[in-house]
């Protein structure tokens, strides 16, 4: 019984630095850059302007600027040279003479593949854009620049001798400008197009295309031809502007070959640019009248981000890129233009680029700054709690690579930086040192325990003695351990089920981002997958299960959390002379949320160390209350990423089960263990994450997939006949409907407030893995993806007391099964819900749970409630 103020994460250092980890080793496309400068033309430049967009005399005041002395230290530590300008500029001048390209290739490591806006005026002084494959690990490609073709024509038809009628030379020029833009379409080495009509008239674009002014005024420019040795001109002429980024957007929208983005300057640039007139609010109108077509803000629209983060939320076809601003921007700055742009814009169109050109170090800075910005600005919104890490890694793989990959239809392979340069990426962190940096300041512990939950629920590990993990790992010798295929076909007493053979073996694959102290002092432990021998999941992993159920949201722009209460019972260990190996705690007037039960000294401590040894893990409890069964206590997690909270609550019960037992207790999670007072569960809360969450058309289609296969979930959420005992009306247990009902205890899904709802028919002996992967699985791809409607109605009422009218009303027909048999039937059945967990999966939890009922039948009542009680 539980509500959530807020989140607060529990992220530990290992999943902090795997975050960090991401930022610095993840690929880049740089999706807009311009070319580098030949060696003998680079003197032609300012060096200074790396950090400017000032020219001319306004760039000598940039020294004094914080983007300039912040470029200054960060170069002196790559050159290893003192921390002036001017000692920068000699080692900068002594690479050029060393090895040019070997230098340009340093600034430039870690980026995959350029894409180059080759229309710059010193075209021939530069490189061309194939040979910039040089410098990256990918070959690079081009991006058009409307202006430029368009000026190269005008020019081209200004010079001819006309003898034809002049009004038909517009229709020439468009007929030939259509046509280069046609072609770039359909060549492979052209990844988009580009508009600079910031720079020339303004972003105002009109939403339609002048055709009356336009021929007029072009034909006013060839009239310049005439009485002129004029060769060449700047186009800026509002008509014409508008009507070639039109005729560019057309082409585009008609083209059999797919679409290609087009590239907007926005926002800052040099001072031939109208600040006024570069937001990229004033192209919403055109977005408007070309919603098929692709569109990238670039340069994040600074100081204009709000409005282009905003626009790209909002419109499918529109992007945003936050290049330029590294290095022109300061520290500070940067940071707050990245929390802008995440303000409200998706991370699925999120781009970057580094702007770089001319001078290679352009690229090597804003790779640098970028990267540790977004360290800065990921890390902490993980130690905040407003993302998990798993989502923050996702969100640098996506906005630095994939999105852009996508976008333009590249077609590169994801590969990691595996090596560092002496360009500083910051630390590659191995296990190792990801279990040193959890270590920091703690006893050096004497074992590793390397754990996992198996099909009967069974809590197992794995123990190797620190040192030798220790040399494992400093050896640069896999920690993985050998396990026979067959331990996923045990029972609880060890008795192999009939259809698993003693042939094959495992690699049991610890997660070093689940590390925790404990259960017990001089122990640290971890959760780990099983794998394959190489290296791929086994798909009847539990763990990997919940893992692929957690990708599968992320596929969809769908992130959770989940936050478990943990019901458990307190028993007196009695001795050989009593009938019963465990009696009802000895407490005065037990009741719920009464305090009378935290008086007794022995049982406060208990309680009291829990928490304590709980939170210097990290685990923070949010709450502790007395229940109503004797001795029977509720414990409050935190909320998390589904896999950290799975692996969290297994955590908190190995502590909690350690400690009770030192203090003379057992600690039990059987489902009823008194017939005549209250069961136990373990009600999970979640909730959709992303930010698209909040929405009742998602997560009413998510909770609807649930309830359509909540029978077959049964199966994996009560998997032992115990957990039907406590299965009933009237006892807010969560009834035996299939409904769902606002704050209502007595249905299976409560509805908290949003998209945050309980779960509650789930208890503490069933494999947790199993349970919330298959609630995620059917949620996400049976609901979400399915577009499934949410046909129950809010049930205002205990759903057993619903008249047949009301039923129909609410849709209240289906009840839940009423044994283990009956929702391995049901699992059996739903055909759809099967295929998505894993046929094989399936079928081998049924053979399982076969011969785990067949165990339990041949018990009597007394026996097989002790023998749950000994084991759960």
């Amino acid at each position: 019984m539980t509500s959530w103020v807020g989140v607060r994460s529990t992220a530990t250092p290992s999943q902090i630095d795997a975050v960090a980890r991401a930022v610095r080793t993840t690929p880049i496309i740089d999706n807009h850059a311009h070319p580098l400068l030949k060696q003998e033309a680079l003197g032609k430049h300012p060096l200074i302007s790396i950090t400017t967009e000032a020219t001319g005399e306004a760039i000598d005041a940039a020294t004094t600027s914080l983007p300039h002395l912040r470029g200054v230290r960060q170069l002196a530590q790559v050159l290893k040279c003192g921390y002036t300008w001017e000692a920068v500029v000699a080692a900068i001048e002594q690479r050029r003479l060393d090895s040019p390209d070997d230098w340009a290739a340093q600034c430039l490591t870690g980026i995959e593949t350029i894409l180059l806006d080759d229309g710059l005026d010193d075209a021939d002084d530069a490189y061309t854009w194939d040979e910039h494959r040089d410098f990256t690990r990918s070959g690079c490609k081009r991006i058009v620049r409307i202006e430029k073709v368009a000026t190269e024509l005008i020019n081209k038809y200004g010079a001819m001798t006309w003898v034809s009628e002049e009004t038909s030379r517009f229709d020439e020029f468009l007929i030939e400008f259509r046509a280069v833009i046609s072609e770039a379409m359909e060549n492979s080495d052209v990844a988009g197009f580009k508009s600079i009509i910031c720079y020339r008239t303004g972003l105002g674009i009109s939403r339609l295309p002048d055709e009356v002014w336009t021929p007029g005024v072009f034909l006013e420019i060839m009239e310049q031809y005439k009485y002129t040795s004029q060769n060449s001109f700047r186009l800026e002429h509002t008509a014409l502007n508008n009507f070639i980024v039109h005729e560019t957007a057309k082409v585009i929208r008609e083209s059999p070959h797919g679409k290609k983005p087009i590239q907007f300057h926005t926002g800052l640039g040099d001072n031939d640019i109208t600040l006024s007139k570069a937001s990229p609010s004033l192209l919403q109108e055109f977005i408007r009248e070309y919603p098929d077509v692709p569109i990238v803000l670039l340069h994040a629209g600074y100081p204009f981000t709000r409005e282009a983060g905003y626009l790209a939320s909002v419109y499918e076809n529109v992007y945003v890129d936050f290049g330029e601003v590294f290095p022109c921007v300061s520290q500070d700055g940067q940071e707050r233009i990245v929390r802008q742009l995440l303000e409200l814009c998706p991370w699925s169109k999120i781009l970057w680029s580094t702007d770089g050109g001319r001078f290679p170090e352009t690229y090597l800075l804003a790779v640098m700054q970028m990267r540790e910005v977004l360290e800065t600005v990921l890390c902490e919104y993980v130690r905040k709690g407003h993302m998990g890490w798993r989502a923050a890694i996702e969100l640098v793989k996506d906005v630095l690579f994939r999105n852009s990959n996508k976008l333009y239809r590249l077609g590169l392979e994801f590969s990691q930086l595996e090596e560092e340069s002496d360009v500083e990426l910051g630390p590659y962190l191995t296990d190792a040192e990801m279990l040193q940096v959890f270590l920091r300041g703690q006893v050096q512990p004497d074992f590793v325990r390397i754990c996992w939950n198996d099909f009967t629920a069974t809590p197992r590990m794995r123990m190797v003695p620190f040192r030798k993990f220790m040399a494992l790992l400093n050896e640069g010798k896999s920690t993985d351990i050998g396990i026979a295929k067959a331990a996923l076909g045990l029972l609880q007493n060890d008795k192999l089920i009939p259809e698993v053979t003693p042939v094959g073996e495992y690699r049991l694959h610890p997660d070093f981002s689940s590390l925790k102290k404990g259960p017990v002092e001089g122990h640290i432990s971890m959760y780990a997958e099983f794998r394959e021998k190489s290296g791929a999941r086994v798909p009847l992993c539990p763990r990997s299960l919940l893992q692929r159920a957690v990708e599968l949201g992320v596929e969809n722009g769908l992130t959770f959390i989940f936050g478990f209460e943990i019901e458990f019972v307190l028993l007196e260990r009695m001795d050989g002379k009593h009938p019963e190996r465990y009696g009802t705690l000895s407490t005065d007037g037990h009741a719920w949320s009464v305090s009378r039960n935290f008086a007794d000294p022995k049982i406060s401590k208990l309680l009291r160390d829990m928490v304590s040894e709980l939170d210097d893990m990290g685990i923070h409890v949010e709450q502790i209350h007395t229940e109503s069964a004797n001795g029977q206590f509720e414990l409050i997690l935190p909320p998390l990423p589904p896999v950290e909270a799975v692996d969290t609550l297994l955590h908190t019960r190995d502590v909690m089960n350690a400690l009770a037992t030192a203090a003379g207790y057992r600690m039990t999670l059987h489902p009823k263990p008194f017939s005549n007072m209250c069961g136990t569960a373990a009600h999970a809360h979640m909730s959709i994450s992303s930010p698209n969450g909040s929405k009742p058309e998602v997560y009413e289609s998510f909770y609807a997939g649930i309830l359509k296969h909540l029978r077959a979930i049964t199966a994996f959420t009560y998997s032992n006949p115990a957990s039907f005992e406590r299965l009933s009306d009237g006892t807010w247990c969560g009834g035996r409907w299939v409904t769902w009902g606002t704050q209502n205890r007595e249905t299976a899904l409560r509805k908290v407030e949003d998209s945050h709802w309980e779960f509650k028919s789930l208890d503490g002996i069933a494999n947790p893995y199993f349970a919330i992967g298959a609630l995620l699985m059917a949620g996400i791809q049976l609901g979400v993806v399915a577009k499934e409607k949410l046909i129950w109605g809010d049930c205002e009422i205990d759903p057993a007391l619903l008249t047949e009218n009301d039923r129909k009303e609410l849709n209240v027909t289906q009840m839940l099964p009423l044994s283990v048999e009956e929702a391995l039937k049901a699992l059996k059945e739903d055909e759809e819900f099967v295929e998505l967990m894993g046929p094989e999966l399936v079928q081998f939890y049924i053979n399982v749970k076969q011969s785990e009922l067949n165990m339990l039948g041949k018990m009597g009542d007394k026996e097989r409630r002790e023998w749950i009680m000994e084991r759960y």
